[in-house]
């Protein structure tokens, strides 16, 4: 048997009860489906939303990986295409010291070639010389190891041997070639040959080793890429909101609510009818 009171409406109580439950559940479906997020805040899981935060942090030092790598590659390219032009002018040097062999040349003939000759070593010192990417040369005189970032830690780095193609320097690889060499006779020219065979292998062998610096910087983008899109995608599973059901959860809250409201305002007005009680 209820009670009727004018002093405690039960009634009500429970309604109230039920419609702020109802508006709980609906502000936390509309922050999740205006945000795309069911774990916006530690406050929503704070063991879930700590595990994202710690991938996320991931994910941005993989980015500084990412940009490391990126200038070791550029920086590869650019002395792959400075080694690979310094090859097409030993070519040149090869053939024009070839000619310089023939006994038979005029005095202006060999001097001919001879000015050609120095012009040919001139260029390759402004190549190696200007192969700078990010103030990094791989091939200048005194070139020294590239190193770039290969984790997210920093303890792995990915290292880059410099491949030295400046004329005459001791230990490079061209240091039998001078840079003021002649070929103003046929024995110099002869001399100059066959160093200049010997100095297109080296180039080619050097060139061959950046090519494979440049694959390796290559396999490891590729996988701090693919490795950086699965941590993204992981946070993604940890914290996203399924959208559509949380919109269908949203209308269906949105008419409980619509409901609710109607319940404790049928529950505020069954006061008043006591008062019938009073009326002659």
């Amino acid at each position: 048997m209820s009670l009727n009171s004018v002093n405690t409406n039960v009634g009500s109580q429970i309604a109230l009860q039920a419609l702020n439950q109802t508006n709980s559940a609906l502000q936390i479906a509309q922050n999740e489906v205006s945000t795309g997020l069911a774990v916006a805040g530690p406050a929503d899981n704070g063991a879930i939303w700590s595990i994202a935060q710690g991938q996320r942090t991931q994910v941005s030092d993989l980015s500084a990986v990412t940009d490391s790598l990126n200038r070791a590659a550029s920086t590869l390219d650019v002395a792959i295409s400075a080694g690979q032009q310094v090859s097409d002018l030993l070519t040149q040097l090869q053939a024009t010291a070839l000619n310089a062999t023939d006994a038979s040349l005029t005095t202006s003939n060999r001097a001919s070639l001879n000015s050609q000759f120095k012009s040919l070593l001139t260029q390759i010192t402004e190549v190696v010389g200007q192969a700078n990417f990010n103030g990094a040369n791989l091939i200048k005189s005194g070139a020294s190891p590239l190193y770039a970032l290969a984790s997210a830690d920093g303890a792995t780095k990915l290292t880059i041997s410099s491949q030295v193609l400046a004329l005459g320097v001791t230990g490079g690889i061209l240091q039998s070639l001078s840079a003021t060499a002649s070929i103003g006779s046929a024995a110099l020219a002869s001399q100059e040959l066959a160093i200049l065979s010997t100095a297109g292998n080296n180039v080619d062998n050097s060139l061959a080793q950046l090519g494979t610096s440049s694959n390796a910087v290559t396999t490891a983008l590729s996988f701090t890429s693919n490795l950086s899109d699965s941590l993204t995608q992981g946070v993604g599973n940890l914290v996203d909101a399924d959208v559509a059901a949380e919109s269908a959860t949203l209308q269906a809250l949105q008419t409980k609510q619509q409901l609710g409201v109607q319940a404790l305002s049928i529950a505020n007005a069954s006061s008043s009818v006591l008062l019938s009680l009073f009326r002659g």
